[in-house]
C-alpha cells in the first residue's frame, strides 16, 4: 500500500481515505465545516464517500476514468466521519442521501445525480479542466 501526504497534510493511503492527520492540521481544523471548507478549497476534487456505498463507487470509477485523480475522503474511516456526514447534509438540504458529496473547484457539485447530468450534458469536462484536475 502506497501512502503519499498531499497538500493539506493528511496521509493518503491509495484512494482509500484518510489515515492519520499531523497533530497541526487537527488543531487547524477541529470544525468539521472548517475540514470540509480546508480540503475543499485546497484540493481541485474532492470526493467524500462512504466505502460501502454503490453510489460512491459510480462516483469514484466516472472520475478515474476520466483521468482526474480526487481527493477521497471515505466518512466511515475517518474520526470526524459523522460530523463530516452532518455538514454534507446540511449542504444537500433536500432530504437526499449527503454521499456521494463532490466538490469541485473550492465549490460544491452536488451527488452522483449531478455529477451523471454533469457528465451527459457534456459540462463536467469543462468544470475538471477549470479547476485544474484535468490538463487535456
Amino acid at each position: 500500500m502506497q501512502v503519499t501526504t498531499n497538500k493539506t497534510g493528511i496521509r493518503m493511503a491509495s484512494n482509500m481515505g484518510i489515515e492519520t492527520e499531523t497533530p497541526a492540521t487537527m488543531m487547524m481544523l477541529d470544525n468539521p465545516y472548517e475540514m470540509v471548507r480546508h480540503l475543499a478549497s485546497t484540493n481541485a476534487v474532492v470526493l467524500f464517500s462512504m466505502s460501502g456505498c454503490c453510489m460512491c463507487t459510480v462516483a469514484k470509477r466516472l472520475l478515474f476514468g476520466l483521468g482526474v485523480g480526487p481527493t477521497i475522503i471515505e466518512l466511515d474511516h475517518h474520526g470526524a466521519g459523522p460530523e463530516i456526514q452532518a455538514v454534507l447534509f446540511q449542504l444537500v438540504a433536500d432530504g437526499r442521501q449527503p454521499v456521494p458529496a463532490v466538490f469541485v473547484g473550492g465549490k460544491f457539485l452536488g451527488g452522483i445525480e449531478t455529477l451523471m447530468a454533469c457528465h451527459i450534458n457534456g459540462t463536467l469536462i469543462p468544470l475538471l479542466k477549470e479547476a485544474g484536475a484535468l490538463w487535456l
